[in-house]
């Protein structure tokens, strides 16, 4: 969990303050004051462990450290050991399948993991130089067999993509299909953080991964929202170290991390803890290079040939988009798939508006010329149908002219041929899952597009694969 010191020597410290998750520890002179970021290990009255990570530096030789666990029962005076290292946590092939805490400790009652590595969670970003060879390198698509995000979003190896979301829109159930999705047509390497997130949707992760035959090649960090904040914060940096270790193996690694928004809030309630001054939109003051901290270590790697895809839920509270939270996402991301409370309400799942999400990678020299064309005439017919669609509520659709009428049919059709049965969704939807690559998906378009299906009938699009027709 921690270095081990490089003399036997271990300075002692005594608790003299718990506030919650923030505890105060005195030690005896300067020089036994640990490093910031270093771990404290100290115990309650019931002899539980508590593991404390040093914060800041207070006048009279005091580390205000935040707890990685719970502080329930912990007391005043009780006495406390100095590590001298940062929290390491193990690494490697034997934490697939297995759940593990921000400590690398094993939560799924499987026995203890015995890897023969650990690494620390915090750690600096690549080198510039190293950042640049990346931009250089050819891009490389990932294939999803979400026919929304493979049409007008996709993915490319070592990018950064957010799907941003209110409450109830589909974020989680989304991002467990392209987990599943990526290992099973893939066979891809995963590392799943839950960040903040409920237990019950943990569990149901867990148990659908099982059902789904793909546990084997995910590895699980979770840190949900019954545990203190310094344990959300730190479950992301748990998770990364994950992912960089089989990125160093020369492999390849989807990271999947539900919810970062939860992890800027843990950050925020620490900030308040230890009492900073919040910034005007109260939240904390080092929002930005939180955010940065954490998504300046998904990139290609500097000792190896492999790369961090990251897949990034990010709840947005009340569904507003220029929340400082969100706002602060948004640079670091390629990608933007924004889920739409109206589509949610319309059954049309995944519930991702074209309209209002954007995409860098969305490029004839990433996609190619057909697939660029064919995306931008979708988002041409969906932009005029918004248009028209409100013109509909208010004069009918017979006021159209016959071209407009054409369109706002064939729009509808493209709406629902969007939609797609997903295999993780099958209890839900009575409907079994389908992948569909992007060659399926371009020619079912370019298909309604050129008015190949107009005889068939709209409803007979909703929550299907590839085109049958």
């Amino acid at each position: 969990m921690a270095a081990p010191r490089s003399h036997p020597e271990v300075p002692l410290g005594r608790v003299v303050s718990v506030q919650g998750p923030v505890v105060d520890v005195k030690f005896l002179s300067a020089s036994d004051v640990p490093n910031v970021f270093d771990v404290i290990e100290t115990e309650t009255q019931a002899h539980q462990p508590v593991v404390l990570e040093v914060a800041e530096h207070l006048p009279g030789n005091l580390a205000r450290c935040i707890a990685l666990t719970s502080t329930l029962n912990l007391q005043r005076n009780a006495s406390a050991r100095a590590t001298a290292g940062a929290v390491h946590v193990p690494v490697g092939h034997e934490l697939y399948g297995r759940i593990v805490n921000v400590l690398g400790q094993p939560l799924d009652l499987k026995g203890p993991i015995t890897a023969a590595e650990s690494r620390p969670i915090r750690r600096p970003a690549p080198a510039a130089k190293f950042q640049q060879r990346a931009r250089q390198e050819a891009p490389e698509l990932l294939e999803t067999g979400v026919k929304i995000i493979d049409l007008l979003f996709p993915l490319v190896k070592g990018s950064k993509n957010g799907i941003l979301g209110g409450a109830a829109l589909g974020k989680s159930v989304l991002t467990l299909e392209l987990i599943h999705n990526m290992v099973k047509e893939h066979h891809g390497a995963c590392v799943f953080i839950g960040a903040g997130e409920r237990i019950r949707e943990g569990n149901e992760l867990y148990h659908a991964l099982v059902h789904h035959e793909v546990l084997d090649k995910v590895q699980l960090v979770y840190g949900q929202m019954n545990e203190p904040p310094g344990a959300r914060f730190g479950v992301a940096m748990t998770g990364m170290t994950l992912a960089e270790f089989i990125q160093r193996e020369n492999k390849d690694v989807l990271l999947f991390i539900d919810n970062v928004f939860r992890f800027l809030q843990a950050g925020a309630e620490i900030s308040t803890l230890l009492g900073r001054v919040p910034s005007e939109t109260g939240y904390q003051p080092t929002l930005a290079s939180e955010a940065s901290e954490f998504h300046e270590r998904i990139r290609s790697s500097q000792e190896g040939g492999g790369s961090i895809t990251s897949l990034e839920a990010v709840y947005v509270p009340a569904d507003d988009l220029t929340d400082p939270a969100v706002v602060a996402l948004y640079s670091f991301l390629e990608s933007i798939m924004v889920l739409s409370r109206e589509r949610t309400q319309l059954g049309l799942y995944p519930a991702v508006d074209p309209l209002l999400s954007s995409s860098s990678n969305l490029d004839s020299d990433i996609v190619g010329a057909h697939h660029f064309d064919v995306s931008q005439e979708v988002m041409r017919t969906m932009q005029k149908y918004e248009e028209l669609r409100r013109i509909v509520a208010v004069i009918g659709i017979d006021e159209l002219s016959q071209a407009d009428r054409t369109l706002y049919a064939r729009a509808r059709k493209l709406q629902n041929f969007l939609t797609q049965p997903f295999f993780v969704a099958e209890g839900y939807t009575g409907k079994p899952g389908e992948y569909v690559t992007v060659a399926q998906t371009t020619e079912g378009c370019e298909r309604i597009l050129a008015g190949r299906v107009d005889s068939v009938a709209e409803e007979k699009f909703y929550m299907i694969g590839q085109l049958p027709w």
